[in-house]
């Protein structure tokens, strides 16, 4: 199949195809004129990438687990090609996700108390001056 055809059956964009290919997530025999064709296997390998950016892995997290790629979407989680190794990436990956979920935390309480400041009384742009800077410090 050519490019567009597997955008139509995966979801992904042709410039994402692309990319998964020049990442070596994905390979692509070419024709005599130069054009793009892919196995039955890409469509596999193609959602599952997408699942595992979706997942917030990165794309060097995602090359553990090539040998994984081709298999049913369903089957994925079965594939025992390196599972240790896949699952200290799952881990390390989970542990960054977490902090920026804490780091988020931290950022929202943060305006949730600038609001609650506002609206109980900073009457002047002064007043706010000073409710900033006394939370800084």
């Amino acid at each position: 199949m050519q490019i567009g055809e597997l955008s139509d059956r995966t979801g992904a964009s042709r410039r994402s195809i692309r990319y998964y290919e020049q990442q070596g997530l994905l390979e692509a025999a070419r024709t005599s004129k130069g054009w793009r064709e892919y196995g039955e296997q890409a469509v596999n390998r193609v959602l599952n990438v997408r699942a595992l950016l979706a997942a917030g892995l990165t794309v060097e997290d995602i090359r553990v687990v090539v040998p994984c790629l081709d298999m049913k979407t369903e089957e994925f989680l079965a594939c025992d090609d390196g599972p240790d190794e896949v699952l200290v990436v799952y881990e390390q990956r989970l542990a960054v996700v977490e902090a920026r979920a804490a780091e988020l935390r931290r950022h929202r309480a943060e305006l949730v108390e600038r609001i609650a400041r506002l609206r109980a009384g900073a009457s002047s742009p002064e007043d706010f001056a000073r409710s900033l800077s006394s939370t800084d410090a």
